[in-house]
């Protein structure tokens, strides 16, 4: 280590505890603090009971990879299309839209989910695709300024559905959620504290940057 940087560092060291000490504070406080008001404000609007969830004509299925990184069967992908099929055979729902990421030619969330809810009775005709759906963040707001929907069912786990919603809440749109089912607490371990930066991200985006989709384009009907 140069000697300037030596010298500085045992001049500022208890500034610098002092920082680091406060700035992990606030990490820890803002996890927590968006943490809880996401739940608090979306857990009325969840649903875990298909005869209890009110209809709405468009459900919104949030994409995820059909297989994990090491090939295996993605859970949360499975899961989520099968509380699709669900809601559309009960009645609850007469559109799909699939908002998912198509970045890479060879990567294709949503056409993946539309491959298997129609392997389980749902109607080609009925399913839309985002393509665009890079994030959740880009899927609610792209299926009100692309298809049109303020007014739809957002299907997911149930955490990522607290975030969905919240998101919906504030850009004004009517919105409940479907629970799919859920993976196990040691698999979905990385996933649940990868959610927790995720809420505070979401903060950022709605409060201070205000962020837009990555992409918008023309618009969709849907029929």
């Amino acid at each position: 280590m140069a000697p300037n940087i030596q010298s500085f560092i045992s001049k500022h060291k208890n500034k610098l505890y002092l920082t680091i000490m406060l700035m992990l504070i606030l990490s820890v406080v803002s996890l927590v603090v968006c943490n809880d008001r996401i739940i608090s404000e979306t857990r009325s609007l969840m649903y875990d009971n298909v005869d209890s969830i009110p209809h709405n004509r468009v459900g919104l299925l949030l994409g995820t990879s059909r297989t994990m990184g090491d090939g295996r069967l993605n859970y949360y992908f499975k899961y989520r299309v099968q509380a699709t099929a669900q809601l559309y055979h009960a009645g609850k729902i007469e559109r799909v839209i699939v908002s998912g990421d198509n970045s890479r030619k060879e990567y294709n969330e949503a056409e993946d989910m539309r491959n298997d809810l129609i392997a389980l009775g749902v109607p080609d005709s009925c399913i839309y695709l985002d393509y665009a759906g890079f994030r959740t963040f880009d899927s609610m707001l792209r299926c009100r300024e692309i298809f049109g929907q303020t007014k739809y069912t957002v299907i997911s786990q149930p955490f990522h559905n607290e975030r969905a919603i919240f998101i919906a809440k504030h850009e004004g749109m009517d919105v409940v959620g479907f629970n799919a089912r859920d993976v196990n607490k040691a698999a979905g371990f990385t996933t649940r504290i990868r959610e927790r930066f995720a809420r505070v991200k979401v903060f950022l985006d709605l409060y201070v940057m205000n962020t837009k989709p990555k992409f918008l384009g023309a618009k969709i009907e849907v029929k």
